[in-house]
């Protein structure tokens, strides 16, 4: 029996702390809705393109091609895992699914209007389509909804461990 006890197999995993899941949910999730956010540029229901994160800070013709659009892609994710920690720190107790449609709904509304400055390559609100309007509002909801349910989720599930008095990573 105690040579059972050191075996790998017999050992508990540690659940990740709080901090790592949030991190990797905000990178997760950013670089999987930007990559879809990508297709549907590809298929044209959108008109902006995720390598518009690049036009402000990168010079030369390279941003255009597939290398820009992978950097795109992951600076994008990077870029999640700074909303993905405001959305712990501020709405991780919230439960409700409605919270993260809101929270999206207010990047959505931030981009859009408050950094819109910031992309030389994007027209207003009102001069753009009215499908790319659509597109990028159901991706920035389902966004919302995907990091606001993920770490509401894992933050109750903290919750619970703790009272159980299982093994908790601070």
């Amino acid at each position: 029996m105690a040579e059972e006890k050191g075996l790998e197999q017999n050992q508990n995993e540690k659940p990740m702390s709080m901090m790592t899941m949030v991190v990797w949910t905000g990178l997760f999730g950013g670089v999987f809705w930007s990559s879809l956010a990508y297709v549907a540029y590809v298929f044209s229901f959108t008109e902006i393109s995720p390598r518009i994160i690049l036009e402000p800070w990168a010079i030369g013709d390279w941003k255009d091609g597939w290398l820009g659009t992978v950097i795109s892609i992951i600076l994008i994710g990077v870029v999640s895992i700074v909303a993905a920690l405001i959305y712990y720190s501020a709405l991780k107790k919230f439960e409700k699914m409605w919270v993260g449609i809101l929270f999206g709904a207010v990047l959505f509304l931030l981009v859009f209007f408050v950094l819109n400055p910031l992309f030389p390559g994007m027209k207003t609100f009102t001069e753009l389509e009215r499908n790319t309007i659509i597109t990028c509002a159901c991706f920035y909801i389902l966004y919302g909804t995907f990091i606001g349910y993920s770490i509401s989720y894992e933050y109750n599930e903290f919750l619970q461990r703790k009272k159980t008095n299982k093994e908790v990573v601070y």
